[in-house]
This record gives structure tokens, sequence and C-alpha cells, in this order.
């Protein structure tokens, strides 16, 4: 399966969500090849880390920020993987629309703090412009960054908007603002990894690839 994690606004925490859910599939023995298709390359510095401190399992990272290196590669390399995961950057690119052609699923993350419901309509167009040209796009949206209480009206608010952009479908799961998943995904660790553990981290990070891979896997 190829997913894609990307919006088309910044600072929603796209990398830090690839490389944990990359991580994540590569400790359950899936064989993973994480995409790193964002100019300032971010996600392929965090693996790096990961490969310089010989960590196991490895996990595979490519940068092709061209589109058309990006669709050439993934098409030529893309039945050596069980999972690819492509990191895209928070504008509208040729990456990002590249991206969007080649993908099975992509993941919009929105974050309620600094949440713009124009953000979250404006990728919803990019993508009904990708569905135009193709079928079978499954378009999903995940609240990351969420505020910890239970009770937030922001998350409330953020999730009810994001419910009413017929493009989405969105995720129950969602990831709290933690220190534990940037602390580790810049070290290359998985959350799970990351001393001293944090189990709340863990657990939403589990319920979101669940959600994401089991849904799919289950209608093939």
């Amino acid at each position: 399966m190829i997913l894609v994690v990307g919006n088309t606004k910044g600072g929603v925490g796209k990398t830090t969500l690839a490389v944990q859910i990359g991580l994540s599939r590569a400790r359950a023995g899936r064989r993973v090849w994480l995409v790193d298709a964002d100019v300032q390359g971010t996600a392929s510095s965090s693996i790096q880390c990961r490969a310089d401190a010989e960590i196991e399992p490895a996990l595979a990272c490519s940068s092709y920020s061209d589109p058309r290196q990006l669709r050439s590669q993934v098409k030529q390399q893309g039945s050596n993987w069980d999972d690819i995961i492509i990191d895209v950057g928070g504008r509208d690119t040729g990456a990002l629309r590249a991206a969007l052609m080649l993908a099975d699923v992509v993941l919009v993350p929105f974050a309620p703090m600094s949440f713009d419901l124009w953000a979250m309509e404006d990728m919803a167009k990019v993508i009904e412009e990708v569905n135009a040209e193709r079928d079978g796009l499954v378009s999903l949206a995940v609240m990351n960054q969420a505020e910890p209480r239970a009770a937030s009206v922001d998350n409330a608010d953020a999730a009810q908007a994001v419910r009413e952009i017929e493009t989405f479908t969105l995720l129950e799961p969602r990831l709290v603002k933690r220190k534990a998943f940037s602390a580790s995904s810049g070290s290359g660790l998985a959350v799970a990894e990351q001393k001293p553990v944090d189990p709340r981290a863990v657990a939403e990070l589990d319920r979101l690839v669940k959600a994401i891979y089991e849904q799919q896997e289950g209608s093939h």
C-alpha cells in the first residue's frame, strides 16, 4: 500500500507522522520504504540518525522532491516493498500532486491549536482535482497535536469542521501534542523506543496505525 502523508499547510506534524508510521510498520515486520518528497529533507535526516546509531530494524529511505523522479522511482521500485510511505512538504507542489496520483491512501493531519479551515478545504480541492484524473484514492484526516484535555473546545470544533468536508473521512484515533513524538522522531526512533517510554503516546500511535491499515487491508 502507498500512503501519502501530506497537507498544503505546514506545521501540522506531517514528517513526525510519516516517520512514526513507517517505524511502526517496520517494527511489525513489514518491508517499508519511506520516501522523503519534501525539499527540507527532515524525514531523511531522521532516518539517517537511526542508521548512524545502527538501530534495528533499519528503515529504507530515499529523497525525491522532483515530481518526475518521484513518479518514476516509485513505479520502478514499488513492487519491492510491503508499505511505501511518502512524506510531502506543506505546499501545493508538483511533488504533492505526483504523490497523490501514486497513492492508495492520503492521510491529512491537522492541528487544532492552529486550525485553519481554509487549509483543509484547500487540500480537499487538490484531492478532488487529482481524483478527477484517477480512481480510488482514499482520503483520511487525522487530528495531530491535539490538546490533551478530553473536553477541549478547540479539539471538538476542529473535528466537527473536518467532518463537514465531504472529501475526508475523519479517523477517530488522534495524537495528542506530546514531547515523546517530536523527540523520538528527531532521533530516528519509534515512540516505543524512546526512553523513558510514554505509554500514552505508544497507545495513541498504535490505534492510529491500526485504523489506517486494517481498514484498507480488509477491503482488499
